[in-house]
């Protein structure tokens, strides 16, 4: 087969099995609603008071005892509830368009014993401290879905995964970093910002240019214009897994001069 030329190529990039664990970890926006309709039930989405994607793909949903979802679980002949959970990837900083990527997470929702919500709300909460979770068993149930079909749609295309397949992905390194470094690019360094313009395609420069995400493999930036908002990522010379491999590739896509030749 002959290979496509280096030019047309796209970007490496996470594969899809941990961008949707990255999404995940970083513990965006979520809601959920029933799969299918059901009696006392509306087809609505339902903003859980809290909820916890853990590193297998279960979700841990926080509801108040009487939301009809709670009811409605309870009433199920197995226990059990088809629900669908839906995660947004939201960018750190200020876009008109903000969401980056959509993560959901399909199976079967049951509510928890006393004993059993008791220790899982100790187990979240020693990853996620929250005061919420403190009112288990006192006006809140802790509810847990069990992962049967896994979608990621971001800038990458739209990919279905296995649970296996989420459960053994591990986040990007700089899920924990992202927010706050690209807050601290687009509020204190913006020169850096206009100076990566460069590596756009010329109809796109004349756009206003806004750091969009990073993961190992680089660098995604966003032009907003007139026309239109345009996602571009700039990769890196190797993937990376530290701040001061993170700042050496950074300089590269810069262009200073000492790092001009320089190997590796």
């Amino acid at each position: 087969m002959t290979e496509a030329p280096t030019s047309i190529r796209r970007p490496p990039a996470p594969n899809p099995a941990e961008r949707a664990k990255t999404i995940a970890t970083r513990n965006g926006p979520a809601s959920l609603m029933p799969t299918c309709e059901r009696a006392g039930l509306e087809a609505e989405r339902v903003v859980p008071v809290l909820h916890h994607v853990h590193h297998s793909g279960s979700v841990s949903v926080l509801l108040p005892d009487e939301h009809p979802l709670v009811r409605a679980s309870k009433q199920t002949q197995r226990g059990e509830l088809a629900v669908m959970v839906e995660l947004a990837d939201q960018a750190p900083v200020d876009l008109r368009e903000p969401i980056r990527g959509l993560l959901w997470i399909t199976g079967w929702l049951r509510p928890l014993s006393p004993v059993s919500a008791r220790a899982r709300a100790v187990a979240i909460a020693e990853s996620r401290p929250d005061e919420r979770l403190l009112d288990v068993g006192h006006g809140l149930t802790l509810l847990r879905l069990t992962p049967a079909s896994v979608v990621l749609a971001d800038a990458e295309g739209t990919h279905s995964l296995r649970p296996h397949m989420f459960s053994a992905a591990a986040p990007d390194p700089f899920h924990d970093y992202e927010a706050q470094w690209l807050r601290h690019l687009e509020s204190d360094h913006s020169d850096v910002v206009e100076q990566l313009a460069k590596h756009l395609p010329a109809d796109l420069r004349g756009g206003r240019i806004r750091p969009l995400g990073l993961d190992r493999f680089g660098l995604r930036l966003r032009v907003e214009s007139d026309v239109g908002d345009h996602d571009v990522r700039l990769a890196f010379s190797k993937p990376v897994d530290s701040p001061p491999q993170l700042a050496m590739e950074l300089r590269r896509l810069v262009g200073c001069p000492f790092l001009r030749g320089a190997s590796g």
